[in-house]
């Protein structure tokens, strides 16, 4: 076993596990996919420190990542959560799209894969 998988041996190991136990799975889906849009935020250079962290491959993976993730999850979350995520996500590939020096093909931007073409 490497040094970076946990064990059972390992401290706090047993609290966490209990911890994530209690938590319905529909708040795990909806945590993971805010802490994606907000990191996908940051690499499009939407915050106070703007161009500091862009980095439009990385914004690229992020976006993604997230629509498969809603997309994978439709069936598992409600409307009312799946909804603010959508919209999230929409805002997220138009402001990619609006950023990037040379436009993707409509159909081929981050996470069109699974949403289709966005346009504005």
């Amino acid at each position: 076993m490497s040094d970076a998988t946990p064990s059972s041996d390992s401290p706090g190991f047993d609290e966490m596990a209990r911890d994530i136990a209690e938590v319905p799975a529909v708040e795990v889906i909806v945590t993971v996919a805010v802490n994606l849009m907000s990191a996908a935020a940051v690499k499009l250079g939407l915050t106070e420190d703007g161009d500091a962290h862009k980095d439009l491959d990385e914004a690229r993976k992020l976006i993604h990542a997230l629509a498969g993730l809603l997309d994978a999850s439709t069936t598992e979350i409600s409307s009312f959560h799946a909804a603010p995520l959508r919209d999230g996500l929409k805002s997220l590939q138009l402001a990619f799209r609006e950023t990037s020096l040379v436009p993707d093909e409509p159909g081929q931007g981050p996470g069109e894969k699974y949403t289709g073409p966005v346009f504005g």
